[in-house]
């Protein structure tokens, strides 16, 4: 029970990494705050862990809008007088070249992205500094630090996220809250799933494709990132401020004869 009595808010849990990682914590004794604007998703994945002997709240906030995230962030405090973990996984994709993506586009994807990941840190982070405690987790990306063919927008956000991490960690350091963030690979997840059945013509081809980027020769499945993500939340990470966290099948740092 490597988080017994934590409080974790993640939002985007109602399904893939998000899903992963929320069954993950209450199977380690955390009270996840299941957060999803697909709400179908979100109370299925509150639903599972209350199947499975877990503590679990669903709430139907959308993370990019600042009224949302403070009234369930006081909701949440009223109820549990804490927050501990934030893991800031909310996101999504595009593809294209920058002169690919329209401007609505861009707009769209780092509304999501990065002002997801800034509005739930600002409006938790005062709880998490008057408790003197917390532990936040940002989701970035390789595309962070590698170029990828017509992901720009993608990339610009994890690498932001990724910054962002950094700058917090400098920041929060002195509260004892740590900031980490991590840096997945391609994660077959639904939404890749779908992304790769609606781009491509063939989309085994593009699976096969995509294996050959990592030295695994496969793609990551959810739960590779979701126990990534429990270490860091764990005290087993206490020593971990600031710092990138690879779960991307060798993509990075390694390359293929």
């Amino acid at each position: 029970m490597r988080l017994d009595g934590k409080v974790a808010l993640i939002t985007g849990a109602g399904s893939g990494i998000g899903r992963a990682t929320a069954l993950l914590f209450a199977k380690e004794g955390a009270h996840v705050i299941v957060n999803d604007v697909n709400e179908e998703n979100g109370e299925n994945t509150a639903k599972e862990i209350y199947q499975k002997g877990g503590s679990a709240t669903f709430y139907y906030e959308d993370v990019t809008i600042p009224e949302s995230v403070r009234a369930m962030t006081e909701s949440i405090v009223q109820e549990h007088t804490k927050i501990d973990i934030l893991f800031n996984n909310v996101g999504i994709s595009n593809v294209g070249r920058v002169d690919e993506v329209e401007p609505e586009e861009w707009d769209k994807v780092m509304c999501v992205n990065v002002k997801g990941v800034y509005l739930p840190s600002k409006y938790i982070v005062p709880y998490m500094m008057e408790q003197k405690n917390g532990c936040i987790i940002n989701m970035s990306s390789c595309a962070a630090e590698m170029g990828l063919m017509k992901r720009a927008l993608y990339s610009a956000t994890k690498g932001a996220i990724l910054s962002l991490t950094k700058a917090m960690q400098v920041d929060y350091a002195p509260y004892n809250i740590r900031v980490n963030a991590l840096l997945p690979g391609t994660i077959f997840t639904p939404f890749v799933e779908n992304y790769l059945r609606t781009s491509y013509s063939d989309p085994v081809e593009a699976i096969d494709k995509i294996k050959t980027r990592q030295l695994s020769g496969e793609l990551g499945r959810p739960e590779d990132v979701a126990s990534a993500a429990l270490f860091l939340a764990s005290d087993e990470a206490k020593f971990m401020m600031g710092s990138p966290l690879y779960i991307d099948g060798g993509v990075v740092f390694g390359k293929n004869a």
